[in-house]
């Protein structure tokens, strides 16, 4: 079977339940909306996802692999953390040589907002501009599957619809699972919903229902 599975994820803090019987299943060409509120548990999701942080129980599996830590999904899936990842004594384009494939790398040095800094390091760049250019490295890097949390946090509305145009573009040979705050433009730019509460996920077939579990407030324009 192919693409992305995620199943009976289960995490605890202490004795307090953050998720329960998780399950996601993502294949090549979908970008899925992971939403929730503020300490629903998408970001330690993600993290579990990756192989970054242990769960109490998961299943997740690429394709045939079965990834039970972050050595078993070399080339197959990266995750954009919230916090800034890059190391910053290289140059962003000796990152995108080592991250991308050629193919890509060519593409991203052709792209406006990144050829500028092309010769920095990341610890050269502003909060904005590192996000910027962090979140399309991943986008076009090597792997199958790519976790974004928070690709949107700090940038100006114009360069969130370019990360959501490289999205798309990207999703005819990429699965995104992707998170933010910034629900509005998730909403835009998936093509499935997924809704993490009380530990569980929930399947969002039209956005109506996001009011109608409390989500968003019923005057949200939709």
């Amino acid at each position: 079977m192919s693409g992305l599975h995620i199943d009976s994820v289960s995490k605890h803090f202490g004795l307090r339940p953050i998720l329960n019987d998780v399950f996601i299943s993502c294949n090549v060409g979908d970008i899925i909306g992971l939403l929730g509120r503020n300490g629903s548990g998408k970001s330690t999701l993600m993290k579990i996802i990756f192989g970054s942080l242990d769960a109490d129980y998961k299943y997740v599996r690429i394709d045939e692999k079965v990834i039970k830590n972050i050595t078993d999904n070399r080339d197959l899936l990266q995750y954009l953390p919230q916090h800034s990842f890059l190391p910053t004594n290289v140059s962003i384009k000796r990152i995108i040589s080592t991250l991308c494939n050629l193919e890509e790398a060519l593409l991203l040095f052709k792209i406006d907002l990144i050829r500028p800094f092309l010769g920095n390091r990341s610890s050269e760049l502003s909060g904005g501009e590192l996000r910027l250019i962090e979140s399309l490295i991943l986008i076009y890097a090597k792997s199958k599957y790519v976790l974004l949390d928070e690709p949107f946090s700090g940038l100006a509305p114009l360069h969130v619809e370019i990360i959501k145009e490289h999205i798309k573009f990207m999703s005819r040979k990429k699965g995104f699972i992707i998170t933010d705050h910034d629900y509005a433009n998730v909403l835009k730019v998936s093509t499935s919903l997924i809704l993490l509460q009380d530990g569980k996920t929930r399947k969002i077939d039209h956005p109506d229902q996001l009011v109608e579990y409390s989500y968003l407030p019923a005057t949200a324009h939709l």
